[in-house]
This record gives C-alpha cells, structure tokens and sequence, in this order.
C-alpha cells in the first residue's frame, strides 16, 4: 500500500514537471508565434505601437520635468523668507546696559576665514561668503562714481540668486589668484559706462585697475549702486588680513535661529571668549533668540546660565531680526527678539504645509496626465488586436480543428497584445530619457528621472497589454470552428 502511494506521488510529481515544462515551452513558442505574427504587417504594428511609445516617453518626460520642478520648487521654498544670517566683526548695542545687554568691542579684527570655514561646517549651512567692505571712488575715464566696494567670496550670487546683465561672475580661481576683476551694479555701469557694454573695460578703485567682467541684475537694497570684488583682493588693496563680515544662508528659513546659537558658541569659542573671571555668572533668558541671547556675554545656545567670560567681539544678527527690531529702541527690539523662535516655528508649519499641498498637486497633475496618454495608447492595441482577430478568423479555426483549445487561442493572442505593448514600452523608455534630456539642455529646466519611474512605466506598459488585449483574445478564444473555417 506504501508502495503503490509513493509510486502514485513520483507520478503526480512527473506530471506536474511535464506541465510545468510544457506550460514553459508554449509561453516561448507563444512568444516566438507572436513577434512572427507581428512581423507580418511590420507598419500596422510600428503605427500602433507608436501610441505606447508616445505615451510612456510623455510618462517619463513628465514625471522627469515634474520631479526635477518640485525639487527646485523644494528648494526655492526651503530658503525662501528669511534665511540670512549676518556675522560682523565688532559688538556694540546702544543702551543695551538698560536691558542686561553687555557690548564689547565696538570694532574689531579677529573674525578670519578660518572663522568662516568653521562656520560652513555648522549642519543646516547651505553657503558662506567671507566679505570685507570699503567705501572708495571709482572712475572710468572721464567718469567717476563714490560707491561702495564689497569684497565677496564665490558663493556670494547664489545667496542672493543674482541674474546676469551682461557676462558672469568672477571664478574662484579669480578669488585664490586675488585677481583685479569686478562686477558691477546696473546702477554703477550705467554712472561709469552710460549704454555702452562694460564687459572688459577697466575700472579704477584706489589706484588699482580692476577689469570688468560682469554686470548684476540684483535689485536688493544697495546692490546695484555697488561694485563687488574678490574679497582677497580687496583685503590686499586695503592691507588687512581679517574680515569684516560673513554673509550665512540656511538651508531653511526655520532653521536660522538654530544656526545664529550654533554660529555664537561656535565664534566664542575658537576666540578664546569662555575663559571666565571667578564668582559671575550671567543667566540669558529662558527661550529668547539667538540675536538677543548672544549679545550678552558669556551666553550659550540652550540658554542656560553660563558664567561670564570676555564680551563678544562679533555680533550675530538673522535677517529677521533685523527686520524686526528695524527702528525699534533697544529695550523694545529685545522684547521682539525674545520672541523669534515662536516666529521660526510657524515659518517651518508654514513650509511644510506647503511643500505637502505642491506635492500632492503636482501628482495629481501628473496622474491625471498620463492616464490620458496611455490610455490612448491601449485603446489602439484593442483595435488592432481586434481587427487581428478579424483577419485571422481562419487561421482560429484551423488551430482549433487539429486540437488547439480555446485557453491556447486566448493565450496566443494576449501574448500578442501583451509583447505589442512591452516593446513599444521599451522604446517609449528610451525616447522619453532622450527627451528629458533635451528639455534639460534646450530649455534648462531641472529634471530627474529615478529608477523607480522606469520600473513603474514598464509595469503600466505591460498592464495595459493584458488590460486591452483581454477583451480581443477571449473574442478569438471564443469563435466557432465550424463557423471559423467557414470563414473567407
């Protein structure tokens, strides 16, 4: 009774190995029967292929150009608003005594480029510009404007998001050779140049020639009325080794507050500000900002007490600070300044909001977009398939007299719709990288094309084969011999 039993199972396990080739096999022979069949009118398939082709290459170009516009959207908003940290050599608050607010040095020359290196290693630091200024005439010919010089450092127009006049900025070749070059204010040009393009010319500034290589379109506060310079040349105009400014962007603007705490612990200690006469302590004030916290000496970024050290010799300022306590009194713009983290919070609900709402808009956009292409797509492989049908009802009928089932003919032809749509996927996948790729060079728009994308256009390419070839080959499945051999 075993024996007969495990003999039985040996028998079901070699049969379902015989299925399991056979089923193999008529898949590859299915294959190979439907790119023959496909080969027969090699227009017709091409012509009805192209719809797939256009509608996975629009599929990917647009997923391309909106994932590579919602990263620069991402971007734009992230360090939209105020996310400008000032850092100046010096530390002096009029009045400041009236609210426990210490001053130190009302100038200063200690903060270096070393300084500012530091500071680009702070997490959440998107760009620094160590900066040195000087106020000075510049003449061209017969010409001559009191501007000021601004010394910069490369990252200086990507703070700012410059537009180009005419020409580009300096390079950072420019900045390590301390090379004479400038760029010029649309104010400036036209005081020394009138209309005339200033793309070469010279500009005189303290007795040194300064040849012109660009002219901003930057329209923020006195930018265009001002010449900008390497800041390495300008410390040699000037003979001076330190700086005077370092300009900081954050990464996002909820995140500068932060950064102004981590910028001022940072500064005191490499100045070697900590070291602290015994018996005094100082205590910031719970929750306040960085911008009024650092002021006071001694202070820390977590606001807890500390004890006195020397004052700073550098002040920290975020671009909303200033903004807020523009015009105030000192007591008053304290108060304000207690109050920034609150401001900070909201502006990271703000940008998370809407970052949330861009994206899911831009998906929805996109969905709905190609829906419509490859849908297009799938209705010409139902016709074709169709009309397949329609022309092969003889050849349908034939297989079935010498013992072709209908699941074999139905097979055969989803087979055919679903190789159809998968070839002119293929070639929809690589007209559509080709075309991301043009939009990128010819329009210079961002684009981003992931792997994930590809993967997701192959599956909709193949879905919609047996979506739309479904209904075709179970029509061919379902016809009768008799009446299909009949058939002229």
């Amino acid at each position: 009774m075993v024996t007969l039993r495990y003999i039985s199972e040996i028998a079901l396990d070699e049969q379902a190995s015989v299925v399991a080739q056979c089923t193999a096999m008529s898949l590859w022979v299915g294959f190979r029967i439907a790119l023959s069949a496909l080969g027969r009118n090699k227009l017709r398939t091409f012509l009805t292929m192209l719809g797939i082709i256009i509608g996975v290459a629009a599929v990917i170009a647009m997923v391309a150009v909106g994932q590579g516009a919602q990263a620069a959207v991402e971007s734009e908003v992230r360090s939209a608003g105020a996310n400008l940290i000032f850092v100046s050599a010096g530390n002096y608050t009029r009045g400041g005594e009236s609210v426990n607010i210490a001053s130190g040095l009302g100038a200063a020359t200690t903060l270096s480029v070393a300084d500012a290196d530091a500071i680009a290693r702070i997490p959440g630091v998107q760009y620094r510009s160590p900066g040195v200024t000087d106020r000075a005439l510049a003449t061209a010919g017969p010409q001559s404007f009191f501007t000021v010089i601004q010394g910069i450092d490369r990252d200086w127009p990507a703070i700012y998001a410059w537009g180009w006049a005419r020409g580009a900025a300096f390079s950072p070749d420019d900045i390590k050779s301390r090379a004479f070059v400038a760029v010029l204010g649309q104010t400036v040009s036209t005081r020394l140049f009138g209309t005339e393009d200033p793309i070469g010319r010279t500009v005189t500034i303290r007795n040194h020639p300064f040849r012109v290589v660009g002219v901003t379109a930057a329209s923020d506060e006195d930018q265009p009325e001002a010449i900008f310079v390497p800041y390495t040349t300008l410390q040699d105009v000037l003979g001076v080794n330190y700086l005077q400014t370092i300009l900081v962007a954050a990464d996002e603007a909820g995140h500068t507050s932060g950064i102004a705490d981590a910028i001022t612990a940072l500064l005191r200690a490499r100045h070697h500000l900590d070291q602290a006469p015994t018996g005094t302590t100082s205590m910031p004030k719970p929750g306040a900002s960085a911008a009024f916290n650092n002021m006071m000496p001694g202070a820390t970024s977590t606001g807890a007490p500390s004890t006195f050290g020397a004052p700073n010799d550098f002040t920290v300022a975020t671009q909303a600070a200033r903004a807020l306590t523009k015009g105030l009194y000192t007591s008053v713009a304290a108060f304000a300044l207690a109050n920034l983290p609150k401001l900070d919070a909201v502006t990271r609900q703000e940008m998370a909001s809407t970052l949330d709402r861009a994206g899911t808009t831009m998906t929805a956009l996109l969905g709905c977009i190609a829906a419509v292409s490859l849908i297009v797509g799938g209705i010409g492989i139902m016709n074709i398939m169709l009309v397949s049908v329609r022309e092969r009802t003889r050849e349908i009928g034939i297989r079935m007299a010498v013992g072709a089932h209908a699941r074999d003919v139905m097979v055969q032809f989803l087979t055919e719709a679903i190789t159809l749509s998968l070839i002119g996927g293929i070639a929809g996948i690589v007209t559509g990288f080709a075309a991301s790729r043009g939009i990128e060079r010819m329009l210079e728009w961002p684009t981003a094309v992931s792997a994930g994308t590809v993967v997701l256009a192959f599956a909709i390419a193949a879905g919609i084969g047996i979506f739309f070839g479904y209904y075709p080959a179970v029509k061919a499945s379902r016809l009768d011999p008799i009446d299909a051999l009949r058939c002229e």
